[in-house]
């Protein structure tokens, strides 16, 4: 896998910490070129760009909304004048409304769809044509149980996961004759850094498996679906949750 990935090009949104972090980080070790989004210029995407340089990677920070069609242009425009192209797209940005359905305001609603939704298409609309131009790429799309199986007071976050399912699949049918493999990734519950503002309880009974989701176990299948053992690998739900899926 290594020798496939080196000298490529990776650009992942909301990657300053969590998943987006480790991912970045095992990047790194395959001599991948990084390109960082973050909608600020934030302590942890400094933190992220530093653990990159240690890790003997090559990364820039790419600062913007991915909801504003115009910071996306720009941002891809940044990473084809630092590297050249890009090789493989990670939409991993995600934002979730936490209110029962009757009580969630249509600003939080619309902020979760455009993330997800929205986000993922001006990502993916703009980094298609260098992919093209150089013959062929990976697409991730960062899903979850959300779009799955239903949690209560996550109705926001079940239609934009769902509707990114969907989307992944009509994506790989489209672009499977430009060598382009399009993945749907759900992980389940996972030991990460949490918004203390919104904090996620999970019962640890409806995993098979009994625990949370380990953030390498995400990326090791994010490396598989970059890497040159899945190039026949495409339109695909991956589920990475332990069995909470079968359980629902």
């Amino acid at each position: 896998m290594n020798n496939f990935l080196d000298g490529k090009v990776v650009f992942i949104t909301g990657g300053a910490k969590n998943l987006g972090r480790a991912m970045a980080l095992e990047f790194a070790k395959c001599n991948v070129n990084i390109a960082i989004n973050s909608r600020t210029n934030s302590q942890d995407l400094e933190q992220t760009l530093e653990m990159i340089s240690k890790a003997g990677g090559n990364s820039i920070a790419c600062v913007g909304d991915i909801i504003n069609r115009l910071e996306v242009d720009q941002m891809v425009e940044k990473i084809q004048q630092a590297f050249g192209r890009i090789d493989i797209l990670i939409n991993n940005a995600v934002t979730h409304a936490t209110e029962p359905f009757l009580e969630l305001s249509y600003n939080d609603w619309r902020q979760t769809i455009d993330v997800t939704l929205d986000g993922s298409f001006h990502c993916t609309q703009a980094v298609v044509p260098l992919m093209i131009q150089g013959g062929g790429g990976s697409i991730i799309n960062m899903g979850g149980m959300f779009g799955h199986m239903p949690v209560p007071n996550r109705s926001p976050s079940s239609a934009a996961k769902a509707g990114l399912a969907g989307l992944t699949r009509a994506l790989a049918l489209e672009f499977a004759k430009y060598n382009i493999n399009v993945n749907y990734l759900a992980p389940g519950p996972a030991n990460t850094q949490r918004d203390p503002s919104k904090p996620f309880q999970f019962d640890l009974s409806k995993i098979p498996l009994g625990r949370f989701t380990e953030a390498s176990e995400v990326v090791n299948m994010v490396m598989l679906l970059s890497g040159k053992e899945g190039r026949f690998i495409t339109g695909q739900s991956i589920h990475v949750n332990g069995g909470v899926f079968m359980n629902n």
